[in-house]
C-alpha cells in the first residue's frame, strides 16, 4: 500500500499554520532548500518555493502525519508502518492553500505491484473520509507528464456539512528513483491553486 499520500492527504485536514521562523533546512528529512529552491537528492528533484508562501515547520508535519496516520489505522482496523516515511519540502501560503511533499522507500516484489496498490488509494481515502465524518468525492485517475515523466494524478473535493465546497485536493504520485514519491496540493480559490500547479509542473526530475 502506498502509505504516503494516504497519510499525507487525512493529515492536512489538521489545517497546518506556520510560524515561519523556522531554519528551511530543519523542516525536511531529506534535500535541502537553497533561496528559494528545494532540492531532493534521493528522489533526483527540484522544485520552486514560490514567492509569498512558507516553509512548513517540521513539529507541524509531524503532528498532521500522526493525524492522518490515526486516521487511517481507524478505517482499515489495522496498524500502519510508516517508519520509513520521509517528509520532503512543504510550504503554505495560509491554512488552506497548502503543498506538502513525501517520499517512501517502495521495493518491487513483482511488476506491476506499485500501480496495484496506488490503485487503492481512492477506495481507501474515500472510506477513511467517510470514516471521519468528512463529505468529499474524487474524480476519475489520470496520467499527466511532468519535466518528460508519468505522474498518477486525480483529485479530491471537501465539503462543509451543508454542502458547500471549503477545499480541494490534487494528488500526485509516482515510483522514482526506488521511492513511493507522492505531492499533495491543496487549495481553496483558483489564484493559489494556478500558483501551486505552476511550480509543480515546473519541477525537475532527473531519474538515477
Amino acid at each position: 500500500m502506498n502509505k504516503t499520500i494516504f497519510i499525507l492527504t487525512i493529515g492536512i485536514l489538521t489545517m497546518l499554520t506556520s510560524c515561519g521562523k523556522s531554519d528551511p533546512n530543519k523542516t525536511v528529512d531529506e534535500g535541502k532548500v537553497e533561496k528559494n529552491t528545494y532540492t531532493s537528492a534521493e528522489i533526483g528533484w527540484t522544485i520552486e518555493i514560490p514567492k509569498g508562501w512558507t516553509v512548513i515547520d517540521k513539529e507541524k508535519k509531524q503532528a498532521a502525519n500522526e493525524k492522518g496516520l490515526k486516521a487511517i489505522e481507524e478505517t482499515i482496523e489495522s496498524k500502519v508502518d510508516y517508519s520509513g516515511l520521509k517528509n520532503l519540502i512543504g510550504f503554505q501560503k495560509n491554512q488552506f492553500n497548502i503543498f506538502q511533499s513525501t517520499s517512501e522507500p517502495f521495493e518491487l516484489e513483482y511488476e506491476g505491484e506499485w500501480e496495484e496498490n496506488n490503485s487503492k488509494l481512492k477506495e481507501i481515502l474515500f472510506a477513511t473520509y467517510k470514516n471521519q465524518g468528512i463529505k468529499a468525492d474524487s474524480s476519475a485517475t489520470s496520467i499527466e507528464k511532468i519535466d518528460g515523466l508519468d505522474f498518477y494524478t486525480f483529485s479530491f473535493t471537501i465539503y462543509s456539512p451543508k454542502g458547500a465546497v471549503i477545499l480541494k485536493q490534487l494528488l500526485y504520485s509516482r515510483l522514482i528513483n526506488g521511492y513511493a514519491f507522492s505531492a499533495n496540493l491543496n487549495y481553496n480559490n483558483d489564484k493559489d491553486r494556478d500558483e501551486l500547479l505552476r511550480v509543480f509542473r515546473n519541477s525537475k526530475f532527473k531519474i538515477k
